[in-house]
């Protein structure tokens, strides 16, 4: 009798426990989805994307349900700090200045920062030859920041935008002179496309930690260091694993990880 009441009360433990996973919250991902091939929609209005991909690779890693909410980017911390979504995917940079109203898993991949104008433009150094010039840049992005640091001192006119898609379609009507992003996003979401035609990379590749960070990380609410080890667990399985590479292989034909 008593083993079977043992037994009896570790069905009811597990049951217990199955209910508890059943009814947990699902992890709400707060994501921009006019960055690709970061992230987009598709024609019948889903959400695609490398991030995307990952951030469901990795909840499937973790075994729990998550549910994606988009936002503008310069939303996407305010509605952290307000508990609207309980993580950040959408390729945000780990920086120090934004580590004082976040925290950062490890980084999940790592790209430098370029210019581009139109074809021809002679533009070899874009810090000291634009003076005057219009350039465009995603606001409350790292490229902001280097842009108002860097570019606006310089004598740069900086332009900022809600999203990467505005400062492209502004490049091409010709209100802009020069735009700064990511060079993946600006390379697959602009350059390859057909609005992309007649502009291209000018100068060096930016990277200088003070201010692209260390590559793009997942964020969450300042002291969860519960959910970020989570998250830093995954992105380690999902790298030894080949479900990383299967991502990355779907959009890149290089290593999107970084050094």
């Amino acid at each position: 009798m008593k083993k079977l009441a043992m037994f009896g009360a570790l069905a009811l433990s597990v049951l217990s426990l199955s209910a508890v996973a059943a009814d947990a919250k699902p992890i709400r991902l707060g994501i921009e989805a006019g960055y690709p091939p970061f992230s987009m929609k598709t024609a019948d209005g889903k959400l695609a994307g490398f991030d995307v991909d990952i951030g469901d690779a990795l909840c499937e890693q973790m075994k729990v349900k998550c549910v994606w909410v988009e936002q503008e980017f310069d939303g996407l911390i305010p509605a952290l700090k307000v508990k609207k979504i309980d993580a950040i995917l959408s390729s945000m940079t780990i920086t120090d200045d934004r580590k004082k109203s976040v925290d950062f898993t490890i980084k999940y991949y790592h790209t430098p920062a370029r210019f581009v104008m139109k074809e021809g433009s002679g533009i070899k150094d874009p810090l000291t030859e634009l003076k005057g010039k219009k350039v465009g840049v995603l606001r409350a992005s790292t490229h902001d920041r280097f842009a108002t640091e860097v570019l606006v001192p310089a004598g740069i006119n900086l332009v900022r935008y809600s999203s990467q898609q505005e400062a492209n379609l502004d490049m091409v009507a010709g209100r802009l002179d020069a735009m700064l992003a990511d060079s993946v996003n600006l390379d697959d979401g602009f350059l390859k496309t057909d609005a992309g035609k007649g502009f291209a990379f000018v100068g060096p590749a930016y990277d200088d930690p003070k201010y692209f960070g260390g590559g793009a990380g997942i964020a969450v609410g300042k002291g969860n260091q519960a959910l970020a080890e989570k998250f830093n667990a995954a992105i380690t399985e999902i790298r030894a694993n080949g479900t990383y590479k299967k991502v990355q292989d779907k959009y890149f034909a290089f290593d999107i990880y970084g050094h």
